[in-house]
Formats: structure tokens, sequence, C-alpha cells
């Protein structure tokens, strides 16, 4: 499965490896079970939207003096207060409730099929293999953990541990040297056009692959990737296709 001049392979890790939208579906739907055994659906499906919008729209500091976890429950909280009117609820554990049932559902559920373990397998035979995910310290290494994938990798890099996150070109440099390539040496596979196929083309790297798993068209004026595929199981044509 080797590819004349393609040394190395920059993997993202949501929704290029992992189903975090899928895991992340099924846990918002444990909650609004949770809270229906106290609220109405009405009000329960109105507090998950919320929650969703502003986890969208997160922004996270670390030196904020409060963590990734307190944060969270944060906006389970404002959701909570602003569907009810703003009147305390009567429940003043619920929003570390549904918080932690949010996640805890979330990261039971995350796996790498088997067909992508065998995958990695393969391809680590002739590539190295970095794992590049923008994202917030602990819950990104959070999901490391629970999938069991540090060990597929030459390097794990977590964009919340760095000064700048995908798509700067920064951090591929910083990928470059871990695994002593260059950058033409070098395809980045991922599912976001505007982290994983921008900072790929800023990078320079031999070739970009996106991941379009969901059948989309990509937006007007966007980044045209080198290589679109269905699922990250479709690699390997892909890798044939630059020799």
């Amino acid at each position: 499965m080797n590819s004349e001049g393609i040394k190395a392979i920059l993997l993202d890790l949501d929704n290029t490896l992992i189903d975090t939208a899928g895991a992340g579906g099924v846990a918002i739907q444990k909650v609004t079970e949770l809270l229906k055994t106290t609220l109405d659906h009405e009000h329960t499906i109105a507090i998950c939207d919320r929650f969703k919008h502003k986890l969208h729209h997160e922004t996270f500091d670390p030196a904020g003096g409060r963590t990734i976890d307190e944060v969270r429950i944060s906006h389970w909280e404002e959701s909570i207060q602003e569907v009810m009117g703003g009147s305390p609820s009567s429940n003043p554990t619920l929003a570390s409730e549904c918080y932690y049932q949010w996640k805890n559902t979330r990261l039971e559920l995350l796996t790498i099929t088997p067909p992508v373990l065998t995958l990695l397998k393969q391809l680590r035979t002739s590539h190295k293999l970095l794992l590049l995910t923008n994202g917030e310290t602990q819950t990104q290494r959070e999901k490391v953990v629970a999938v069991g994938c540090q060990g597929l990798f030459d390097a794990v890099v977590v964009g919340g541990e760095h000064a700048e996150e995908k798509p700067a070109r920064s951090i591929f440099t910083h990928c470059f040297g871990l695994l002593a390539v260059q950058a033409h040496d070098c395809v980045m596979v991922g599912d976001s056009l505007d982290t994983d196929i921008v900072g790929g083309f800023k990078a320079g790297v031999r070739a970009t692959v996106w991941i379009n798993n969901g059948g989309v068209c990509p937006p007007e004026g966007s980044v045209n990737p080198d290589y679109t595929i269905p699922s990250v199981l479709d690699l390997p044509e892909v890798l044939a296709k630059l020799k």
C-alpha cells in the first residue's frame, strides 16, 4: 500500500476516523430522556437545542480559570434558565447531570470500527501516521483514550495544546518535524474543508483528501480538495493514484 513519495499520512479524528456526530446525537437523546422526567417535551427539546448551539459556537480559554467541564456545565445551566424563563431550577444539580449524561454517553459510544482499525494497521506498515485533531486538550485526549487509538499513530497532536490549530501552517510544520518529513511527503485527510483541507493546502502537502461522509456539495467559493471520498476506508484508492 506504499505510495511513491508519500511517507506520511496526517489524519483528522472527529467524523473522519470516529463518528463523533452520531455519538453526540445519541448523547443528546439520552439527555432528553433525563429532562423529560421533570419537564415537558417542548421545554426539553428547546433546552437541548440551545445547548447544541452554545457548543457549536463555543470558545474556550485555558487561561480563563475554568475547566472545559465547568464551561459546558454552564452551557446547560444557561440553556435551562433561558428556556424556563430565568427562574432557578427546582433541581440545582440538573445542569451537571445533563452534562455528564451527555459527555459520558458520547465517550462510551465513540469507537474506531474494525474495518478502520484494520486500515490504520495496514497503512502503518508502509507510512508514518499522525493524528491531528483540533479542540480543547482534555476533551480530545479523553476521546483518544476512549477509542484506544494512541498506539496506532507515530504521533498524536491536539490543537488545543499549541498556539494555533488547523488550518494554521504552524501546527502542520510541527507535525512534519515530529515525523521528520517534508510537506510534500505528506497527505492530509479530514472531513473539514475549512480546517483540514485549507490547512493542508497552506502547509503545502502533496495531496488533500476530503472525507465527504454526508455527500454534501461544497459551499460556493470553498477550497477544492485534491481528492474527495465518502469514507476513510476509500483512502487506499487515493494512495494508489499517487504512485
